[in-house]
């Protein structure tokens, strides 16, 4: 696993589609904190890294499939695939050793906006005037979003060979898990399950570590729905052997 995890960061970082995904997301995310008026810290003249965990989530939806779109799928058409069979490792070490590599990523990309966060430090009145638990709580619950658009965006490369169809697949899995439950809720018909329906979504969980409660009910969701999508991952391969 740990072997397979390595190799998928070496390749990453070999790869101009690593350093593509990390620079769009961090210009997504300075264009929104600094340049639009309707978001700008600077027009807003309200300290706060909300933008961040607002349109975060939307720009990982897009960004984390282009990451994982070749996991499998160039594998099963290249034929490494049957390589990485022969290996004395079973298929689920495979897909978590790609999974974590995809989180390491992740961090990379994360890491970065820590500079965001000590120049609207800097620019509080006073200094430092920021909710930091807030802050810790969505920088948690966007690391955890982005792990299941990991898991999920394995799945998708697991199931087909081409990485087009499981880049196309897994922003649209990625986009309902976070935002299809939550569309359905706000539909009248389903007034008395809204709050069940919201529950079940991404975006309920999300937005609840975002003010900054780390609650284990949350954690335990996300945590749930990647080892799904990682077992349908693992049984998706197991099927192909």
């Amino acid at each position: 696993m740990i072997t397979v995890m390595i190799k998928e960061i070496n390749e990453f970082l070999y790869s101009f589609i690593a350093y593509l995904v990390i620079g769009v997301f961090l210009v997504g995310v300075s264009v929104v904190l600094w340049v639009f008026p309707e978001t700008s810290i600077l027009e807003y003249g309200y300290a706060s890294m909300e933008p961040l965990f607002t349109v975060g989530p939307y720009l990982l939806m897009f960004l984390i499939p282009a990451i994982t779109m070749k996991s499998f799928a160039e594998e099963k058409r290249t034929g490494t695939i049957e390589l990485l069979y022969t290996l004395p490792i079973r298929s689920s070490a495979i897909v978590i050793g790609k999974f974590l590599a995809a989180c390491v990523l992740i961090l990379f990309a994360l890491i970065p906006t820590l500079v965001y966060y000590y120049s609207i430090y800097q620019l509080g009145n006073p200094v430092g005037n920021l909710d930091a638990s807030g802050i810790i709580g969505s920088y948690i619950g966007l690391f955890f979003l982005g792990a299941v658009f990991a898991s999920i965006g394995i799945f998708s490369s697991s199931v087909t060979e081409n990485q087009i169809v499981s880049f196309v697949l897994a922003a649209f899995l990625c986009f309902i898990s976070y935002q299809g439950l939550a569309a359905i809720a706000s539909i009248d018909l389903w007034v008395i399950w809204a709050y069940y329906l919201q529950y079940w979504g991404i975006m309920y969980h999300y937005n609840a570590m975002s003010k900054g409660v780390i609650d284990l009910a949350n954690i335990t969701y996300f945590i749930s729905f990647i080892t799904l999508m990682l077992m349908a991952s693992n049984y998706s391969l197991d099927a192909r052997k």
